[in-house]
């Protein structure tokens, strides 16, 4: 299947927004820069994706002025490239695709992951990549909501929502080149709030498909998740998940 009428082997690209602070870990520094076993959390996630063998490239989006970058064991991998980074996680990512302009080809794919997941398996991946692969639209991982919820106004619950439609929104996120980079370029043109790349595709009328991946791929946000993914990370190891993740600086 073609899309557009282009390229019937379409790519697979990583976009990377890593120029966030991490406020709510409270720390000395951002938190894709915190120590998770040997690496830090910024090189778990890059040596994951590296090492996935249906990788094209990975752009990653840094702060100009982000000190800790250069001492990256990644720093100059020849499979990644870097840009600026945005105020806002959309417009990292609307950087990104930019910057590969002149690599990535209209029906290709890209797929942002967030910079503080590190627990990504290769078995995700594929999962995702296979799905989708001919999809009209894109989609993204997730998981279907397990507790149920409440709706609460100012005087206490209101009623309980029916959690048989609410899924937690993962990443990966993958969509097409170009949709995407025409998703976020309206948004910005609307004044949209997108907290993610799902949402500006849903702006412009499309329905992502959410497909079910694993419930250890967290990200991290408060001090107590980076004990957590130090654990799955661990048992993937022990279960054999990562054996063909290699943490190597060359390509």
């Amino acid at each position: 299947m073609s899309y557009s009428g282009l390229s019937v082997t379409p790519r697979f690209w990583f976009v990377v927004p890593a120029a966030g602070v991490g406020a709510r870990m409270a720390a000395d520094r951002p938190k894709q820069y915190l120590q998770l076993g040997s690496l830090t959390v910024l090189d778990h996630t890059l040596s994951r994706l590296l090492s996935f063998p249906r990788t094209s490239g990975i752009q990653l989006a840094v702060s100009d002025d982000d000190p800790y970058w250069p001492h990256s064991r990644f720093f100059s991998h020849p499979g990644i490239q870097v840009c600026s980074g945005g105020k806002e996680r959309a417009d990292s990512v609307n950087n990104a695709l930019k910057a590969l302009r002149d690599r990535a080809d209209a029906s290709d794919w890209v797929l942002v992951h967030d910079v503080a997941r590190p627990c990504i398996t290769h078995d995700d991946l594929n999962i995702l990549c296979d799905t989708l692969k001919d999809h009209p639209v894109g989609g993204l991982l997730g998981i279907p909501l397990a507790d149920t919820l409440k709706w609460v106004g100012a005087n206490g619950v209101e009623r309980t929502v029916d959690r048989r439609y609410i899924w937690r929104a993962f990443t990966p996120q993958m969509f097409r080149y170009e949709k995407l980079l025409d998703a976020l370029a309206q948004a910005k043109e609307r004044q949209q709030d997108v907290t993610d790349e799902a949402s500006a595709i849903e702006l412009l009328g499309f329905s992502p498909q959410m497909i079910e991946g694993r419930a250890d791929n967290i990200k991290i946000t408060r001090p107590g998740d980076l004990e957590l993914a130090e654990f799955y990370c661990q048992q993937q190891e022990i279960q054999g998940i990562t054996k063909d993740i290699h943490y190597k600086t060359n390509g």
